[in-house]
């Protein structure tokens, strides 16, 4: 790739599903995009894309057409809001680990086209421990864990750390508790989760704070818009601006971790 700028790259997990990870991504990404953040979400649910949904947009092409030959990555982007696009998910299951050599080159050639029109790549994973969902992960720069307050939720949030820990050496996450019904509430499900990577992990973990539980969201999946934008006042919709601001005191790598070749070429290859 041609660009060395750093992007901020970001990915959004949670080792299971209900957690309200695509919830976080989107609003997260459209927060930082009031900030002035030029912004990439990428839809990296393969199997049950839902980004697209969630916006109420339609996608005529996925990252599919990409790697086909079809289209560049630029002819793919969705315009959401000012500032923010998407790039919606592949459809099937194909996992970017099991991609060709030659599509691998591909890839890291399209994401070259907006290396230099992008602030932040926001990856939306998809539920579970999958090779595919380890590839995105340990490819960014900062892990976002979304954790809510059932005990499966907590269980699969420590079963992704372990994993990223013992098998990649990953060291680092920061985790936000989701549809909390007080401050506390959040604050508890951090410290369950920090009293067993402490004992058992080689991690260190931030915690983000938390998103309150809102029916002004449910409201707005209805209504396939953003809580953001549907309800900007909503307890929801505020937390998630105080989220960006967070989000936007993280430093960017000056080391080549943090830069968008980096992130590609280290997600096709898995190394």
């Amino acid at each position: 790739m041609g660009s060395t700028r750093p992007v901020k790259v970001i990915a959004v997990t949670g080792g299971k599903g209900g957690v309200g990870k695509t919830n976080v991504s989107v609003n997260m990404s459209l927060a930082l995009g009031e900030m002035g953040h030029r912004v990439v979400l990428m839809d990296a649910d393969l199997g049950l894309a839902n980004v697209d949904v969630l916006l109420g947009v339609k996608a005529k092409r996925n990252i599919t057409d990409v790697l086909s030959g079809e289209c560049g990555l630029k002819d793919l982007l969705i315009e959401v809001d000012t500032n923010v696009r998407i790039v919606p998910a592949a459809s099937g299951t194909q996992a970017m680990t099991s991609l060709s050599v030659h599509e691998h080159s591909e890839l890291i050639h399209a994401f070259s086209e907006i290396a230099d029109d992008l602030d932040v790549l926001v990856i939306d994973t998809a539920a579970g421990i999958s090779e595919a969902v380890v590839s995105f992960v340990k490819a960014a720069q900062d892990v976002v864990v979304v954790v809510c307050d059932e005990p499966t939720s907590i269980t699969d949030a420590y079963a992704l750390m372990k994993l990223l820990n013992r098998d990649y050496k990953m060291t680092r996450f920061r985790v936000l508790a989701n549809m909390v019904r007080s401050e506390q509430e959040g604050r508890n499900m951090y410290n369950k989760l920090l009293t067993v990577t402490d004992r058992f992990l080689d991690v260190t973990l931030q915690y983000l704070g938390s998103i309150p539980y809102d029916e002004a969201v449910r409201k707005g999946v209805k209504q396939q818009r953003a809580v953001l934008k549907a309800f900007p006042q909503s307890k929801a919709a505020l937390a998630y601006k105080q989220l960006a601001t967070k989000v936007d005191s993280w430093p960017v790598s000056s080391s080549p971790r943090g830069h968008l070749e980096f992130f590609v070429e280290r997600l096709v290859t898995g190394a």
